[in-house]
This record gives C-alpha cells, sequence and structure tokens, in this order.
C-alpha cells in the first residue's frame, strides 16, 4: 500500500515538473525572459559601465545609483578581470587601485592643471587625518595615479625652482606607493 502511494506521488511529481518547464519553453519561445528584473535598468547600465571604466568603485557607484554592489557587479560582469580571463586574448581592464597620497602632494595637485580623470579621482578622494596632517586616499586605476605622480615632479626641485626638504618626501612616499603597482599590475 505505502509502495503504491509513492510510486503515485513521484508519477505526480514528474508530470508537474514536465508541465513547468512545457511552460518555461513556452515562454522563452514567445521572448519572456525569467527571473528578477535587473536592479541596473538598460538606460542606468551605459553610464555604470562607462564610470566604472572610469575608475570608479563599484561601492561608490552603488551608492551613487542606491543599489546593491552585488547588482552594480551584474551590470559590469563582462568588464571584471575573471570575466575577461575566460576570454584570452581580450586585454583585461584596469581596475582601481586606492592608495594613500600624502596631503602635501595632494595640496599641490589641487592646484596643479590635470585631466579629467586625475581630477575626478582628486575630488572623489576620502581625506584621513594623520595627526597634524593628512593623507588623500585615491581610488583611480593605474594610468591615473602614473599621471598624478607625473604631475608632481616639481616638488622634487629643478627648473629654478627650490625643494622644500617636506614636499619631497611627500613626494618620493607616493612615488614608492605607485611604483609598487606598477611591479605588480598590468
Amino acid at each position: 500500500m505505502v509502495q503504491t502511494l509513492a510510486a503515485a506521488g513521484e508519477l505526480q511529481r514528474d508530470l508537474q515538473r514536465e508541465l513547468t518547464y512545457d511552460g518555461l519553453r513556452a515562454a522563452a519561445a514567445k521572448g519572456n525572459k525569467g527571473g528578477r528584473r535587473p536592479a541596473v535598468t538598460a538606460a542606468k547600465a551605459a553610464a555604470v559601465r562607462a564610470a566604472y571604466l572610469g575608475g570608479r568603485s563599484i561601492a561608490r557607484l552603488a551608492r551613487d545609483h542606491d543599489v546593491s554592489r552585488g547588482a552594480i557587479r551584474t551590470a559590469v560582469a563582462d568588464l571584471l578581470p575573471e570575466h575577461t580571463d575566460d576570454h584570452p586574448g581580450t586585454p583585461a581592464p584596469e581596475t582601481a587601485v586606492t592608495l594613500d597620497m600624502p596631503g602635501k602632494v595632494a595640496d599641490f595637485l589641487r592646484a596643479a592643471e590635470l585631466e579629467p580623470a586625475e581630477r575626478d579621482a582628486l575630488d572623489q578622494g576620502v581625506t584621513v587625518r594623520r595627526g597634524q596632517g593628512y593623507t588623500l586616499r585615491v581610488s583611480a586605476v593605474p594610468a591615473v595615479h602614473r599621471g598624478l605622480l607625473a604631475r608632481c615632479q616639481p616638488l622634487d626641485g629643478g627648473h629654478g625652482a627650490p625643494a622644500v626638504p617636506a614636499q619631497r618626501k611627500a613626494r618620493r612616499e607616493y612615488e614608492n606607493r605607485v611604483s609598487t603597482l606598477a611591479s605588480t599590475g598590468p
């Protein structure tokens, strides 16, 4: 008796599974896609992808668009480094790296003429108080960090300008941090 009831239950389950799959296949044939709708709409996706390629972090984009970090990762999934490994020959986009920039270097760069990506990186930096001074925590792709380092060369002196030891030391400290990117980065 119990075996008969178990067999009838198994038959019912199999029939229900088949009917479900038939319904899903019919919906797919009509062009319907199952699942939850993406939190980042198609209209926002282009802006999110451009900002990510510009060096914005996933967490920052999630805060800006008021969605979860997972939603942002879904929108930029094909740009993430682990996705590009699946496609040989596709160059991996540079990912944003966070470095601490000494305050003396940040003050000098704020007064200098910068490229838009460099200016954005400085403007989005987070100030961290350090004793009497501060450090600017900057998230940007390594190329932007290298560009900022190149623009603060006058802090070493030369070209008729005397070098200020504290500024020279701060620039070299930032240079050491950027040089670690060159050895480990793309």
